[in-house]
């Protein structure tokens, strides 16, 4: 059994625009977020979506309902972003990945707890999903998850080849789970 998905990252945030990242923090879509989400939508609309699945922060549940108006969403909190603790909705110099993968963020989470958490999710997808077309709306961590699941690469490398490093964005990234 194969299992397609489609993965999106949510629309540019006020966080985002001012350098700090999020994490577990509410952060409102800017409007050229709110824009490229609807853009999003008009790129992606051949793709007939059965469901979107988006984490349960606002910045995905609004890119979300702007690209796919017309798909049911369900919010799933597994794919939210990475918890990073204190350092939530601070500047994101300090947020440095490689650092955390076997270790949490202070009073936070770990990238290998972001696996567990997609890891679990996957098997909810094939176990109720699996003739289904799924869109994910969500964030970097739960993204960088799926590469190391979905690839069976190690941290090191999804952290190394993230397109974000490379300003690298596409219109979605298309992830088999067998």
């Amino acid at each position: 059994m194969e299992l397609k998905i489609m993965y999106f990252v949510h629309g540019t945030t006020v966080d985002n625009i001012n350098g700090i990242c999020s994490g577990w923090k509410q952060a409102e879509l800017t409007d050229l977020g709110r824009k490229r989400a609807i853009e999003l939508g008009k790129k992606r609309k051949d793709m007939n979506f059965d469901v979107i699945f988006t984490s349960d922060l606002v910045r995905a549940i609004e890119s979300a309902k702007l690209a796919f108006p017309d798909v049911e969403h369900i919010q799933d909190k597994r794919l939210r972003e990475c918890n990073y603790g204190d350092l939530d909705g601070k500047d994101k110099s300090l947020i440095v990945y490689e650092e955390h993968i076997d270790t949490p963020f202070p009073n936070g989470e770990s990238l290998r707890n972001v696996e567990k958490r997609i890891s679990q999710f996957i098997i909810y997808l094939k176990e109720n999903y699996k003739d289904k077309k799924v869109g994910i709306i969500a964030h970097r961590a739960p993204q960088l998850a799926f590469e190391v699941i979905t690839k069976n690469i190690s941290w090191e490398e999804a952290n190394k080849n993230d397109w974000r490093k490379k300003n690298a964005w596409q219109a979605g990234w298309e992830y088999i789970i067998k």
